[in-house]
């Protein structure tokens, strides 16, 4: 155990003492992974100091673009999306040297293409999803060792993938939320005059730009069939043929959306990462599902978990070869002995016990 300075804190740390207010009502109890997002409220209730343990959870970054270069993306494409009309789009071939950029800032992270990355739920934010899956499908096409043309010409089609949401005719998101099935093989099934309408988005999103010569005709067919699945069950026009790139992207952004909330109900990551695991070979690129899923963290550093045996702890660590077996802190033990309380155990050490679920 040690006093650390608030401002010192980093995310991943975990509390050995409660943090409490002058009244003395717990906020945050001993033993809790304290978030990047809690920091700054912590210290704008001005507690100054903190005591954690040694241990720490090795959290890397939910994206992979550090937060404050996440951000600037964030607000460019947004900027440049505002200004665009139907009739007007000057100002998104802007976005083709953004898109180079979010490569180079892919690029510059030490063992990118070697790296499992945790995710986390986020807002339904359509602007930071852009960004999202752009910097996935950019790892995504790194690691499949694609092109450096088709790199490019994916980031552009990432970057504009809904850029046909600008001319639905549905003005809330409750209208657009539609909960992805469990059994059904098509996760948006449709839900009255709402979900035929947001069905059309990939078709105005091409139409607008299907004139253009700065956007390569790649980058255009991933606007309009990223929606589309090998089954031929997608839409809007039902393909069974696409191109290879396309078919990285449809998974990239299925698997953001479901984390994200866009269109449907916000899913946890390894609800996310189970729909591609069951419908991998049916829906998406068997080869594509396994690379992504590669760089995937089923369980989330942070994430509390129930394991077979019955103990409860928290995932601290992420194992390479093997994501779904990750590191766990035990904070409630079970009937095996290796998983006392307060004991690191490593799943791809003990191969009796697994992760039975995750603890919401």
């Amino acid at each position: 155990m040690k006093l650390c300075k608030t401002s010192d804190l980093k995310g991943g740390e975990i509390l050995a003492r409660p943090i409490m207010t002058s009244e003395f009502k717990v906020l945050l109890s001993d033993g809790v992974v304290i978030r990047p997002e809690y920091i700054p409220q912590i210290i704008k209730l001005g507690i100054l100091e903190v005591y954690i343990k040694e241990e720490h959870i090795d959290a890397q970054t939910a994206s992979l673009l550090k937060s404050d270069v996440e951000n600037i993306f964030h607000d460019k494409v947004k900027t440049i999306m505002e200004k665009h009309t139907y009739y007007n789009n000057k100002e998104l071939s802007e976005l083709s040297k953004t898109a180079d950029n979010i490569i180079e800032s892919v690029l510059e992270e030490e063992e990118v293409v070697d790296r499992i990355y945790d995710i986390k739920e986020r807002s339904s934010d359509v602007y930071e999803h852009s960004v999202s899956i752009c910097s996935f499908a950019t790892l995504l096409a790194l690691k499949l060792k694609l092109s450096k043309e088709s790199v490019h010409d994916i980031a552009v089609g990432c970057l504009l993938h809904d850029l046909g949401l600008r001319y639905l005719e549905i003005h809330s998101e409750d209208e657009l939320e539609i909960e992805y099935a469990t059994v059904r093989p098509c996760p948006y099934p449709l839900k009255d005059i709402e979900s035929v309408e947001y069905h059309k988005h990939p078709i105005y999103g091409y139409t607008a730009l299907q004139n253009e010569k700065w956007i390569s005709d790649l980058s255009k067919k991933i606007i309009l069939c990223h929606h589309e699945n090998i089954a031929g069950m997608g839409y809007p026009l039902r393909r069974k043929n696409l191109p290879y790139e396309v078919k990285l992207v449809s998974v990239c952004d299925t698997f953001d959306e479901m984390i994200c909330g866009i269109g449907h109900k916000r899913q946890k990551v390894y609800k996310a990462v189970e729909y591609l695991k069951t419908f991998r070979g049916m829906l998406f690129d068997a080869e594509i599902v396994d690379t992504f899923l590669e760089f995937t963290a089923v369980y989330p550093a942070g994430s509390n978990v129930l394991l077979s045996d019955g103990s409860e702890g928290t995932v601290i660590r992420q194992n390479k070869e093997f994501p779904d077996r990750p590191v766990i802190k035990i904070i409630k033990p079970g009937s095996d002995i290796v998983c006392s309380k307060g004991a690191s155990v490593d799943l791809t050490k003990i191969n009796h016990i697994f992760v039975e679920k995750v603890l919401e």
